[in-house]
């Protein structure tokens, strides 16, 4: 059996909380301590979701843009913005979803200058962006 990342961290936390932490002398080591398993087991719980929640991410700024073009003003804006929806993600790593997610974000806010004061399309940016808020909650970890 091969374990994966997420089952790695989880051990490493448990560990560290049930053997490591309580031979250690002060309560500042063993609140150090606690704070790094703590750690691994939320990075342990996003393992499974970042792809996911990146893509997710992608594909719903993307579906907004196509949604707002017809009330982009400006040539070189609604080209730009052509091309950020007929984009894709390349790969399914977490850097190159990263990458795109970052470029569509700072066009995200772009987009969000030249149309705020349409209130239906400041909504809409609004919403998308308390979805992508609440996807990115961290959530405590599982076990």
């Amino acid at each position: 059996m091969k374990p994966e990342i997420d089952q790695i961290l989880v051990t490493s936390a448990l560990q560290l909380l049930s053997d490591l932490v309580p031979r250690l002398p002060e309560q500042h080591l063993q609140g150090e301590a606690s704070l790094i398993a703590f750690m691994l087991l939320l990075s342990a719980n996003e393992y499974g979701r970042a792809a996911e929640i990146r893509a997710a991410e992608n594909a719903d700024m993307r579906a907004l843009f196509a949604a707002l073009a017809p009330k982009v003003r400006g040539e070189d804006l609604r080209r730009e913005l052509q091309a950020a929806v007929s984009g894709e993600d390349g790969s399914l790593a977490i850097a190159a979803l990263n990458e795109s997610n970052y470029a569509l974000r700072r066009f995200l806010i772009r987009l969000h200058e030249h149309v705020e004061d349409d209130p239906i399309a400041n909504a809409e940016i609004w919403s998308l962006l308390k979805t992508i808020a609440e996807r990115r909650f961290l959530a405590p970890p599982r076990f």
